[in-house]
């Protein structure tokens, strides 16, 4: 991979899209590698690990697959199925094709996943595609579902603030920060990873960009079908910000509505992205805004086209006595 190269045509038909499938698969491969990103990310680990481990302690082939098919450098293509476009999204469409891979494709994409000889019992199984889909559909509906609404408002958060970017500042400033080694190098470059591979010509395919709210990331593609997708991580102050529930005092004082506003201008935020996250509408955050700003509980300054707020001085004191009180600090 590397580098792809591609042309005007291939850049104005990318699209920042919204994927249950891809929330659950990047959902199963933080509870196979679980370390943490954030406090938020910590406490769904705690509160869906054991159950995890004890649905694969109960199906030791399908743990096998599970290790197999998230290896060090490389997961198995047919676990990430490459959107076939704005509509072929969702979770039940993903889960069929995952289903009707092949047996002989499976055991491939494990091979090259896995880097490695596959154990016996994969080897010789035949509904690896059936356990795979299994696995992700008990992610969804266990730890997933539960939290989709607050999920997509984060995923959404994220979208409105790399499409401003993109206005503002062109495909450099909306990549910047989507991954660790992505960089928009200018002459139709585009380096999604810092692997020295020859460059990928998709000139003229459609790329699609991913956010979910997991810290993970990866390609794919579908061979013939010139259609590309980048799935990366929502930016981890959205993420974390996404399960902030205020606390009781401050809620009772001020209002639930306006004290959850002022928990998540932690990080500066914009009215657009206040709104996808509290899923308040833009006329209420607004008035909320405007009383804080009275307040002079938080502050506001200008970002190019936008306006950010973030908590002043005063806000931050006035939630650290509520939380040094012992009224809770996160939530699902």
């Amino acid at each position: 991979m590397g580098v792809w190269q591609v042309d005007a045509d291939t850049l104005a038909g990318s699209r920042f899209v919204v994927s249950s499938l891809a929330e659950t698969v990047a959902s199963l491969k933080k509870l196979a590698d679980p370390t943490a990103a954030h406090p938020g990310e910590r406490q769904w680990l705690a509160a869906h690990l054991p159950a995890y481990r004890a649905r694969l302690a109960a199906d030791p082939v399908t743990a096998q697959l599970v290790t197999a098919a998230f290896g060090a450098t490389w997961t198995a293509d047919f676990v990430t199925p490459t959107p076939a476009g704005l509509r072929d999204l969702d979770l039940d469409d993903g889960l069929a094709r995952i289903r009707a891979t092949p047996p002989h494709v499976v055991r491939a994409d494990l091979a090259v996943s896995s880097a490695g000889p596959l154990p016996a019992a994969l080897a010789r199984a035949g509904d690896l595609a059936e356990r795979t889909a299994a696995l992700l559909a008990w992610v969804w509906r266990e730890t997933v579902r539960p939290q989709w609404t607050w999920r997509r408002r984060v995923i959404e958060a994220d979208v409105l603030a790399r499409t401003r970017q993109l206005t503002l500042g062109g495909w450099a400033a909306a990549l910047d920060g989507m991954l660790p080694a992505m960089r928009w190098l200018g002459d139709g470059r585009l380096r999604i990873n810092a692997h020295d591979h020859p460059p990928r010509d998709i000139c003229g395919a459609r790329l699609l960009f991913v956010p979910v709210t997991p810290k993970q990331a990866w390609f794919s593609w579908e061979t013939g079908a010139d259609r590309y997708a980048v799935v990366y991580p929502c930016a981890g102050a959205l993420a974390d910000a996404g399960r902030a529930v205020p606390p009781s005092g401050l809620a009772a004082l001020i209002g639930p509505a306006r004290a959850q506003v002022l928990v998540l201008l932690e990080q500066p935020m914009t009215t657009s992205q206040l709104v996808a996250l509290t899923g308040q509408g833009l006329g209420s955050v607004g008035r909320h805004l405007k009383v804080l700003l009275d307040a002079r509980l938080v502050r506001r300054r200008r970002a190019g086209r936008s306006v950010l707020y973030y908590r002043a001085p005063a806000g931050d004191t006035l939630l650290a006595a509520q939380r040094e009180g012992g009224g809770p600090r996160t939530g699902p």
